[in-house]
């Protein structure tokens, strides 16, 4: 045994005994997605529901389907407060059942994803990290596998950091490492990773997805979102040669390219070679390919995201979708109806890189329709906050078209925007911007 094992074997403990310090008051982290913990948020639910706990307050993006099974549930919202950066489907469905008890059990916290560790670290008080690791390697190293994001600047300011070794959780390159030194406590707990499975892409992904290819040239560096456009626009890549990656998401349809050669690095100015993200959402197949493999790098988000950052890399190509654009290029990507539905992610940060690259190119990407055909999702006025400026708006696209918003009066682009509208509510765009001055 090495000096490091002993330490190891030292800090090793029992889930219920690694959450018995936490106290009432306490602000917790927990890591994002893939990588929040299942028996540490078990244990904590457990000790909220034993009556020795009065308040938490739990700070998270992403809520996964073992937070919702364990520490995220009915019972536990009078002891605990959920505070989602970034709101989940799993999110939305606590939140919901909050509203029909008369109650707001979710309070979601707004953020730009490359803001997210500072927030976590200078304005919340980041009393106990808990987080899942890939085991330790000979030199007393932990990886944060999947997830980088704030929990690499988050696991060096928390007061308390608890880890959770599973034996499935990637070993990855990068910044992305934690020494056993760093850590107070440590549980193990092999447990399947949470997955995303691939959909099949719709008529309008697939139409959506070729136009957006069409425009990417060979030695592009790519940004994805996730959905079934980016996957669209990933299967038309498949002939292109020498493009790189600097993406907030690493994905499945990454690893086809990587495997076929196409995403190589080559050309890439900042870190060639290198496959660079900042979290991981896919399947166990992905995260097999992930393991071990030196290509793949883990950066902070404040560092991935930044668009000073982003700009370094020549033809940069950045995909995202939107809920809804307004007729002068306003994006709003994050709120359905006037309730949260997901929030701003890293879009905006993409946006302004993408633009500001050399060669660059942003596109947000859109179904024309929403709720079978009956709604516009291209309107006059939005309907939740403004996620992206319509300063900001380079390439808009959905099956009727691609326009680019840069240089257009604002009665130009209301043009362009109906043109890009399902024919059925052309009509009623028009009249709604003749009302309003546009047209």
């Amino acid at each position: 045994m090495t000096q490091y094992d002993d330490e190891y074997q030292r800090k090793l403990v029992r889930p219920s005994d690694a959450v018995a310090p936490i106290r009432s008051g306490t602000n917790v982290i927990l890591s994002m997605g893939v990588s929040q913990p299942p028996a540490l948020m078990g244990a904590l639910a457990d000790r909220a529901r034993s009556g020795s706990l009065t308040d938490i307050r739990v700070y998270y993006m992403h809520a996964s389907e073992a937070a919702v099974r364990t520490l995220l549930v009915p019972d536990l919202m009078d002891v605990v407060q959920p505070c989602p950066l970034f709101m989940s489907a799993h999110d939305r469905s606590l939140a919901k059942k909050g509203y029909e008890a008369g109650k707001r059990w979710v309070h979601y916290v707004p953020c730009t994803f490359h803001h997210a560790p500072r927030l976590l670290t200078e304005h919340i008080s980041p009393d106990v990290f808990l987080l899942t690791v890939s085991p330790m390697d000979r030199a007393g190293f932990f990886s944060l596998g999947t997830n980088s994001d704030y929990g690499a600047t988050v696991v060096r300011r928390a007061r308390r950091v608890i880890v959770e070794v599973n034996p499935h959780m990637p070993r990855v390159f990068g910044e992305n490492l934690l020494h056993v030194a760093d850590v107070d406590a440590i549980v193990e707990h092999e447990a399947p990773l949470m997955e995303v499975m691939q959909k099949e892409g719709t008529d309008e992904d697939v139409v959506i997805g070729r136009m957006i290819a069409d425009q990417i040239p060979d030695g592009a560096t790519l940004q994805m979102g996730i959905g079934g456009v980016p996957n669209a626009v990933m299967n038309f890549l498949a002939n292109h040669n020498d493009m790189g990656l600097h993406s907030e998401l690493f994905s499945p349809p990454m690893v086809e390219l990587i495997r076929k050669g196409v995403l190589n690095g080559r050309r890439k100015n900042v870190m060639p070679y290198k496959h660079v993200f900042t979290l991981a959402l896919g399947d166990k197949a992905m995260y097999e390919f992930m393991n071990d493999n030196p290509s793949i790098v883990g950066y902070p988000v404040m560092w991935v995201n930044n668009p000073s950052v982003i700009r370094k890399n020549d033809t940069m190509i950045s995909v995202n979708s939107a809920i809804e654009i307004d007729l002068t290029g306003q994006i709003n990507s994050e709120s359905l109806g006037g309730v949260e539905f997901s929030g701003p992610g890293g879009q905006l940060d993409f946006i302004r890189g993408a633009y500001a690259s050399k060669g660059g190119k942003s596109f947000i990407a859109l179904h024309s329709t929403a709720k079978d055909g009956t709604l516009s999702r291209i309107v006059c006025d939005l309907s939740g906050p403004v996620t992206d400026p319509r300063m900001e708006s380079h390439y808009v696209v959905t099956e009727y078209g691609c326009v680019c918003l840069k240089g257009l009066t604002v009665s130009e682009r209301a043009r362009a925007l109906i043109g890009l509208a399902h024919p059925k509510f052309r009509d009623a765009l028009k009249d709604e911007a003749r009302a309003t001055g546009l047209l």
